[in-house]
This record gives structure tokens, C-alpha cells and sequence, in this order.
């Protein structure tokens, strides 16, 4: 087995756990589903699910990782609980489901990219979208999207993941400050923002049946929970890093990030008149696209704006290729570099039904959204709570100095408050897998 690396700073794990925080479902997704869900209303909930199930949900991938220093997989094995590395395995198998189908969006993204150089998208936006977001074409820049991510997992955790991670998300911040600047100065801005920050408590209630499964399948995508990528990146961590320290400013980066977003999404669509959140993904696309088209130094900000979301896209693409990779470097004697093209390729055919038939895009997302990704946090959530208690309190303690209050609340919190909510959002998630309605309409989502 190849020597195993570690981050070169705590700065550098952080940094590459907001990349993988901060994705396309955080950037792009979020501003669009806090749409589809009230603005605001979606906000208050989304915003108490982060702290109340989120943070406590990262601190438990911190723990398993860093106590075992193994892949998702065989960390449990480490532990000495062999048989709950079935929690490894569903959330390995997710992280490799969902890199499917974003690759393709990844390749979206770069279309887009270049499509807001020319302003080729500006006449006709949805037709624009419809002709380029599935095909040969599609197929062609999801395999390009997906070389860029294997290229950089090739050179490793701190050559190639950590490097990358310190040029990329300060990029992503500044250039959507930049962004929500401009978007200020639009008519209608304030329209935007009122929408976006100021909750009607009835739409919360009456509504909350459909906004918490959102929210706490927002929460648990844009954290990169229970696909395996956070015990990934934590197992190249230091015994004296604080987990809850950096597990706070890792949750808190993420959150800012994602509001920061909204500030320039709503804004945009408030001084044209349309809908927040109408339709999905795709819509998301013809929309923004459309806008662009109609707005001064459209071409310029079309550029920054897929720019920022190919950064987001790479980001988290790379930790979730890396939870693979990691597994199989471990178990075999391949060199990281083989692991990755190998992974990666396999990967590429996976996504190449998403990349011809939107419909196979949708079923992959909703499937991973709704069922694998809940899933994996449940049985990750019974194990720490439950089987390995004494342990991850103890791994917790390691370099954070929190006292035994904080200790307890977060082992209940584990216990009782994230399998409940858990559970909830995987009966309204299969609920939702049987009607076909409900599928073809929120299905194309960023996560």
C-alpha cells in the first residue's frame, strides 16, 4: 500500500473542504431552490437545518476520518467495526453516482462558458440550452470536465488537491463579491433582496412538508455529507486540529458562500420580471442565460458568472472523485495516478446515459438527493450514536479542548435529532420517488 499523505496546512484542509462544500449545488442550486420554496421560507428552515443537523452531521465524518486516518471505507474496518462499513459503502457509492451526473452539468458549465465569450446563448436561450445540454456534444465536454478533475486527484492530496483548493475558492468569493456588487446597482434590486430576506411565517407552515426535505437534502449536498468526502479529507488531518473549530468555519464559509449567491441570482431575476426557481436546473440555465442576453456588459458578466461556477463545479468534483480514489490506493498497488484515470474513466461511462437522455439526469439526481444521500448520514448518525459513542467523543476532544457539555449535546444531537429529521426527509423523498409527477418536476435540481 502506497505511503499515505496528509494535508500541508490546516489552512489547506479547510480550504479543500469548503471547495467541496462549495459546489455547483451551493452557487447555482441553492439561490434556485430557495426559489421553488418561498425565497425566505426556504431560508429560515434551511438555515436551522444547517446548524441544528448539518454542523453536527460534519463533525461526525470528521471523527470517523480522522480517528481511523483510512477511506470511507475501510475506516469503520479500522475501528474495529467491520460490519457498519456498509455506512462506507453506500456513501462511497453515492460520491460515485453523483460525480456521474455532474460531470455532464460540469460540462454545461463550460459550454456556457464559452457560449458567454460569443453571446451565442443571447437570442434564443432555451433553445440554446435544449441543443447543447444533452448529445454528442454533451457527452464530448463531460468527458473534458472529468479529465480537468482527474488530472488534478492524479497529483495527489497536497500537490494536486490542496494546491488547487487555495486557487480556487478565494477566486470563487472574490469574484461573487464582485458580482453581488453589480447586482446591487440593478433595478429592482430591492424587490430581489426583500423577497429573498424577509420569511412569511404561513408559507413556512403551510409548506413545510415540501421545504424541509429540501432544505435537508440542500443542507447535506452543499456540505458534501454522506458521500464520503468529508471522512476522506479528514483522514489526512493532524491528531491537534480542532474538529468543531474547523468544522464550524468549514459550515459557516459554506452558508456565506451560498447567501452571497442569492444576492446576485435574485436581483438579476427581479429586474427582469421573472420567476424565482421556475423550473430546475435546466430552467436555471435558459434563465440566467436569457438574462444575461438582456442586460448592460451581458457578455462580461455571463463570463464571470460560468467562470465562478466552473471553479465551484471543479471543486467539488475533485473531493468526490478523490473518496473513491483514496479507497482503491489503499487497497491496491496502483499508483494514485492509474487510480485516477481508472476511477474517472469509470465514472465517465456512468454519466454517458445523462449526458444523451435528461430524463436518466433526473432519475440519477433525485435518487441520489432524495434516498442515497439521507441514507448514508442515517447509518453514520446509528454508529456514532449508538456503536461507537465513547470513541468519537474521545476523537472529538483531540486538539479542541470543548468541554464535556458540548460533548454531550452534540452525542445527542447524533443520537435523536438527526435521525429524526433524517427519517422524515426519507419518507417525503420516497413519497416523492413514486410519483412520476413529482419526479419530472424537481427532479433536474443542482443539489
Amino acid at each position: 500500500m502506497a505511503e499515505r499523505e496528509t494535508w500541508e496546512s490546516r489552512l489547506g484542509f479547510i480550504l479543500a473542504a469548503v471547495g467541496s462544500a462549495v459546489g455547483l449545488g451551493n452557487i447555482w442550486g441553492f439561490p434556485f431552490q430557495a426559489g421553488q420554496n418561498g425565497g425566505a421560507a426556504f431560508l429560515v428552515v434551511y438555515l436551522a437545518v444547517v446548524f441544528l443537523i448539518g454542523f453536527p452531521a460534519i463533525l461526525m465524518e470528521f471523527v470517523v476520518g480522522r480517528r481511523s486516518r483510512r477511506n470511507p471505507i475501510d475506516a469503520f474496518r479500522e475501528l474495529g467495526h467491520g460490519a457498519w462499513a456498509v455506512a462506507g459503502i453506500v456513501g462511497t457509492f453515492t460520491a460515485f453516482w453523483i460525480l456521474s451526473f455532474y460531470s455532464v452539468i460540469g460540462g454545461w458549465v463550460l459550454r456556457y462558458l464559452g457560449g458567454s465569450v460569443t453571446g451565442a446563448y443571447f437570442g434564443d436561450a432555451t433553445r440554446y440550452f435544449n441543443a447543447v445540454a444533452t448529445g454528442p456534444e454533451a457527452v464530448a465536454l463531460h468527458a473534458v470536465f472529468m479529465l480537468l478533475v482527474i488530472g488534478i486527484v492524479a497529483f495527489g492530496v497536497e500537490d494536486g488537491i490542496e494546491r488547487s483548493a487555495k486557487v480556487m475558492v478565494p477566486s470563487i468569493v472574490v469574484l461573487l463579491l464582485g458580482l453581488g456588487v453589480w447586482a446591487s446597482t440593478l433595478a429592482n434590486a430591492g424587490a430581489g433582496y426583500k423577497y429573498y430576506l424577509s420569511p412569511d411565517v404561513d408559507v413556512i407552515v403551510n409548506n413545510i412538508a415540501s421545504i424541509l426535505p429540501s432544505a435537508v437534502g440542500q443542507a447535506f449536498f452543499t456540505l458534501s455529507l454522506g458521500m464520503g468526502a468529508m471522512i476522506a479529507y479528514s483522514s489526512y488531518l493532524g491528531r491537534d486540529d480542532s474538529l468543531p473549530r474547523d468544522g464550524g468555519i468549514i459550515v459557516i464559509f459554506n452558508t456565506l458562500v451560498g447567501l452571497l449567491a442569492g444576492f446576485v441570482v435574485f436581483p438579476i431575476l427581479f429586474n427582469l420580471g421573472i420567476e424565482p426557481g421556475s423550473g430546475g436546473s435546466g430552467t436555471a440555465f435558459k434563465t440566467l442565460g436569457g438574462a444575461f442576453g438582456q442586460i448592460p456588459s451581458g457578455e462580461l458578466v455571463g463570463v464571470v458568472f460560468f467562470f465562478v461556477l466552473l471553479l465551484a463545479a471543479l471543486s467539488s468534483a475533485i473531493s468526490l472523485l478523490e473518496v473513491v480514489t483514496s479507497f482503491a490506493v489503499e487497497n491496491t498497488s496502483y499508483s494514485r495516478p492509474t487510480v485516477a484515470v481508472g476511477v474517472g474513466s469509470l465514472v465517465f461511462l456512468l454519466g454517458v446515459p445523462s449526458a444523451l437522455y435528461s430524463d436518466y439526469l433526473m432519475w440519477f439526481n433525485l435518487l441520489a438527493y432524495d434516498l442515497f444521500l439521507p441514507a448514508a448520514v442515517l447509518l453514520l448518525a446509528l454508529f456514532i450514536g449508538w456503536v461507537y459513542p465513547s470513541g468519537a467523543v474521545d476523537e472529538l476532544t483531540q486538539g479542541s479542548g470543548v468541554g464535556a457539555t458540548f460533548n454531550t449535546v452534540w452525542l445527542w444531537f447524533v443520537r435523536i435529532v438527526i435521525p429524526a429529521g433524517i427519517l422524515l426527509t426519507l419518507v417525503l423523498g420516497v413519497q416523492e420517488l413514486l410519483v412520476v409527477g413529482g419526479v419530472l418536476e424537481s427532479a433536474v435540481f443542482l443539489g
